[in-house]
């Protein structure tokens, strides 16, 4: 550990997620970039945000074939797919010539090994983690909460956990693999196994809890930063929100917007029970992780079990109820038809129309149908 660094206090964490702009929403696309003429991953993403307007809402990430595109903290689910729209244009317009822009879970042929960008931070996750890293051509839509208040923060996390699988099952959007059908509905997150930290959280009993493993994680330089607290859910630090990281990058932006909109939703609606007293409950991480593999593997097609009882239910069926009792929230945020949308992903959701795709054209045809939807926003 250096003299410089230092793991938050538990109430530096306490300071960080107290009430602001509680239930503000933000979004976190990964976004591939296909050479123009063979569709393959192209390394190019410095070239195309060099060209970008500096105010353009994009930064790299570790593959050098993809950039991220960001919005701002945002009331409504609307005002962020605005947000989002604008910065899938401007990636569009810099890429042009250069790349086309496309977003699924990963690439259906490229090559299991990709270029990384240079910089410090991804030199040291290529030290670190060696072939591993090369690996990680993966794209997620990361969604941000602001749940406001320590408390119910750190008492939605706990809860929210149990619904990853749901959000996964929903999302899968990552069939296709190295030129083959995976097997799986999402391979995204399997492939991100290759790094520490990932798949369902640990739950957090306090943030004097959570400050132990933070200074833990930097004393055995394995959390150098809290950036690298990989999870697919985790309390983000920096911004003071609840990230879900469990979704696959969507096809077009009105399924991000329901993906978004279930996220929202769900998140409201546990804080608005804690507050009413209500108990959230912390379910057993490895009962959580049987679902989340039945989510991998079937997406929307398979089976959730109860974390209580055991009992195995159509993912649909789940799927539909979790919806149907989010549709008050969901009005109270503003994201009604947006959660609307998100019950025909529960019929129909990525992995699926990919499928359709690839058995007419195979992966060069699912390629280019990929980048042919990326402003089809309709």
């Amino acid at each position: 550990m250096s003299p410089e660094q230092s793991a938050p206090t538990a109430e530096e964490l306490e300071a960080a997620f107290a009430p602001g702009r509680p239930m503000t929403i933000g979004l976190e696309e990964e976004v591939m970039l296909l050479d123009s003429d063979t569709l393959d991953l192209a390394p190019v993403a410095r070239q195309v945000l060099a060209v970008a307007p500096r105010a353009a809402p994009l930064k790299l990430e570790l593959p050098a074939s993809q950039l991220e595109i960001t919005t701002g903290p945002a009331a409504t689910v609307g005002e962020a797919l605005a947000q989002l729209l604008a910065g899938r244009h401007a990636l569009a317009k810099a890429a042009s010539g250069a790349a086309r822009p496309a977003c699924a879970g990963v690439h259906p042929f490229a090559a299991t090994d990709g270029v990384l960008n240079s910089g410090e931070r991804y030199e040291r996750t290529l030290a670190d983690y060696g072939p591993a890293a090369r690996r990680q051509l993966v794209c997620a839509l990361q969604v941000h909460v602001a749940v406001g208040g320590p408390e119910r923060a750190l008492a939605v996390y706990n809860a929210l956990r149990s619904y990853l699988p749901e959000l996964a099952a929903l999302a899968a959007n990552a069939p296709w693999h190295a030129g083959r059908d995976s097997g799986l509905a999402s391979i995204r997150p399997k492939l991100a196994e290759a790094l520490p930290r990932q798949g369902i959280p640990p739950a957090i009993a306090s943030w004097e809890a959570f400050a132990r493993e933070q200074r833990w994680g930097l004393a055995s330089d394995t959390v150098p930063e809290p950036r690298r607290w990989w999870w697919e859910l985790r309390p983000h630090l920096s911004f003071g929100t609840l990230e879900l990281r469990v979704p696959d990058s969507q096809t077009t932006l009105r399924e991000a917007g329901a993906i978004a909109a279930v996220a929202h939703s769900l998140v409201g609606w546990l804080a608005a029970r804690h507050e009413a007293g209500d108990p959230l409950g912390v379910a057993e991480t490895w009962r959580i992780g049987e679902n989340r593999w039945s989510a991998l593997r079937w997406g929307v097609e398979g089976s959730l079990a109860d974390l209580q009882t055991g009992e195995r239910r159509p993912a649909r069926d789940r799927l539909h109820d979790v919806l149907d009792q989010l549709e008050p929230m969901a009005s109270e945020l503003g994201c009604t038809e947006q959660l609307t949308l998100a019950h025909a992903l529960a019929e129909r959701n990525g992995a699926m129309t990919q499928r359709e795709v690839a058995a007419e054209g195979g992966a060069l045809a699912l390629a280019g149908w990929l980048a042919e939807r990326f402003l089809d926003h309709a």
